[in-house]
């Protein structure tokens, strides 16, 4: 919101000073300028300069204003204390459902969230769903999964039908502009997938230009990442990662950018793909999207991080995660 008025100041600043120059240079043709009037005209560019860097100035200040945040620091964790921390922030904790906490994500990124049979019933598991479940438990209320499109958690989350967007999302400026982001609970990078078929024809990124397609999730930031590092390349779209990875193993596409621990399930399950290269991305971790101004919430999701960090339970879930998606794949 910084951002946009400072760009709207800015505009108009610039739309003023164009309208005024406009007018001198009127002026000058109907007569021959003063040179108070030479004056004036040779200082309005040195204006619109100014106001332009003025304007370049506030823009470059709003962006370093957004603090992207980092895993916990948990090098001198006193647990006791944590847990009181916690039981405090519970109190200002509010719902969308009293008694129920709601999580959305999107059931598609194995082992971040992802469905299985369990005794013939399906069921949604995941790091990310232990994480929401471990939220829930120190609130002491029910705890609830809500699979939705990942494009559209975070409208869901301001609308306030769920309580947190928990889905592998990185916690870009952009994102943080419209929700609440909490401390990473998970580190990881991002990867480009290809046919292992097709090994000796690629080396990376440069590779994909005209002529080229690869695939993305809709909303994700590898959708963003594909436009940045292959802008000449085809990019196809898609809502969900296995309809990707479809469009991969099918030949319909040439390449796909997954998030690693995503993609190394894949190449673990799946013989004929593999991991190209990994990906330049600056923010390499996972956060929980609380909705914007809920300080009550935030504050009680990064106690909880933090502990879960601290103990290895995030370790934990992590661990069983994979060995989850590895079952179910096999």
């Amino acid at each position: 919101m910084k951002k946009f008025w400072s760009i709207l100041l800015a505009s108009m600043m610039i739309l003023s000073l164009t309208a005024c120059g406009g007018s001198a240079s009127a002026s000058s043709e109907a007569a021959p300028a003063s040179s108070s009037e030479a004056a004036s005209s040779e200082a309005a560019p040195a204006s619109s300069e100014a106001a332009s860097s003025e304007a370049a100035s506030s823009e470059a200040a709003a962006e370093e204003a957004v603090e992207i945040p980092t895993m916990p620091d948990v090098s001198n964790i006193d647990m006791a204390a944590l847990d009181a921390q916690i039981d405090e922030l519970a109190a200002n904790v509010t719902l969308a459902n009293e008694g129920k906490l709601v999580m959305g994500t999107s059931a598609d990124f194995a082992p971040y969230e992802f469905h299985i049979l369990d005794n013939g019933a399906d069921k949604i598991v995941g790091f990310d769903v232990a994480l929401g479940q471990a939220i829930a438990d120190e609130l002491g209320v029910e705890f609830e999964v809500k699979d939705i499109s990942f494009d559209s958690i975070l409208m869901e989350l301001n609308a306030g039908t769920i309580d947190l967007g928990i889905a592998g999302f990185s916690p870009t400026p952009d994102r943080m502009a419209a929700v609440d982001m909490s401390l990473l609970y998970y580190t990881g990078g991002q990867s480009l997938m290809i046919r292992k078929s097709d090994a000796d024809k690629y080396t990376g990124l440069s590779d994909f230009g005209a002529g080229k397609s690869v695939g993305a999730q809709t909303g994700s930031i590898q959708e963003g990442l594909a436009k940045e590092h292959t802008p000449d390349a085809a990019l196809v779209s898609l809502q969900t990662v296995p309809s990707i990875i479809m469009e991969l193993k099918s030949n319909k596409i040439d390449a796909a950018y997954i998030e690693t621990a995503v993609a190394e399930g894949y190449v673990k399950t799946q013989d004929d793909l593999m991991i190209l290269c990994e990906v330049p991305f600056d923010a390499e971790g996972s956060s929980v999207a609380v909705k914007k101004g809920n300080d009550g919430m935030l504050e009680f999701v990064n106690a909880v991080i933090t502990k879960v960090v601290a103990n290895g339970d995030m370790a934990k879930f992590v661990e069983e995660a994979n060995a989850l998606s590895e079952q179910s794949a096999g």
